[in-house]
């Protein structure tokens, strides 16, 4: 189980194309495209570093440079702002 940290919820780029969801859990879902459940996996947050485990053994990692962007893969993600999307 993860611990309580202010990163749970949902990240999007900003052309919405990749969609992280970090759930209370250790768990995320990521989306691409059309893709909803594309990856899925476990995460563990240090501070403001991230790392990812996706199911089928792929690994990754971010660092959230603000309360709301986070640098992972080349990418920028931005929080988004209401409910948690868990079971799309």
């Amino acid at each position: 189980m993860q611990p309580n940290h202010p990163y749970v919820g949902l990240w999007v780029t900003d052309d919405g194309h990749v969609r992280h969801e970090l759930l209370p859990n250790g768990r995320y879902v990521e989306a691409r495209g059309r893709r909803e459940r594309a990856y899925l996996g476990r995460y563990e947050v240090t501070g403001t570093h991230i790392e990812y485990w996706d199911d089928t053994g792929f690994t990754a990692d971010g660092d959230f440079v603000d309360p709301d962007t986070l640098h992972h893969g080349g990418m920028v993600l931005r929080r988004q702002p209401g409910d948690s999307t868990s079971g799309r």
